[in-house]
């Protein structure tokens, strides 16, 4: 195979034992359907998923396979093989993850370092690029306009209630 290898990557899973990130992929040369081990070496329980998700997806002999695979999949996978080396059940780890990846609306991210600021951010664009209408989108329409509906008074803020002659 040679590295500018075009492929369709179908599914993309992790193997405990030994660890490993397994990717289905469809060849687009042949239109055959290949799965790749990758094996993940010199990973433990104290590991930084991120860091080992970055290397893997610049790793020379992977990436061109693992283009279409998001750095934030590959970070999950990683949660996983961490939950399960530090004797986590699936369900366990699965709910450390939901709640690693939802924003709560109520947090007050003006209290975040900048690494957690950032990770919070690009969960947001994430569900803002899934949820996003786009031009080929069958439910597309473009430029729509609504009517909200007024209430009998609307309430004012004490910002704008000034009067112009105050400048």
């Amino acid at each position: 195979m040679y590295v500018g290898m075009m492929c369709t990557a179908k599914k993309c899973g992790i193997r405990f034992q030994p660890p490993a990130i397994i990717l289905i992929y469809e060849s687009e040369i042949k239109g055959k359907i290949r799965q790749r081990i990758m094996p993940v070496r010199n990973f433990s329980k104290f590991s930084d998923c991120t860091r080992a998700a970055e290397q893997l997806k610049n790793n020379p002999r992977h990436k061109s396979y693992l283009e279409q695979v998001s750095l934030r999949q590959l970070e999950k996978l990683f949660s996983f093989l961490r939950g399960y080396l530090s004797g986590q059940s699936l369900a366990e780890t699965m709910e450390q993850i939901q709640r690693e990846t939802t924003i709560d609306p109520e947090e007050d991210l003006n209290k975040l370092d900048d690494k957690e600021l950032a990770k919070r951010k690009s969960i947001m664009d994430e569900l803002f690029e899934k949820n996003q209408k786009k031009k080929d989108d069958p439910n597309f329409v473009y430029d729509i306009e609504v009517e909200f509906p007024q209430d009998d008074q609307l309430q004012s803020c004490g910002w704008d209630t000034e009067s112009a002659d105050e400048f």
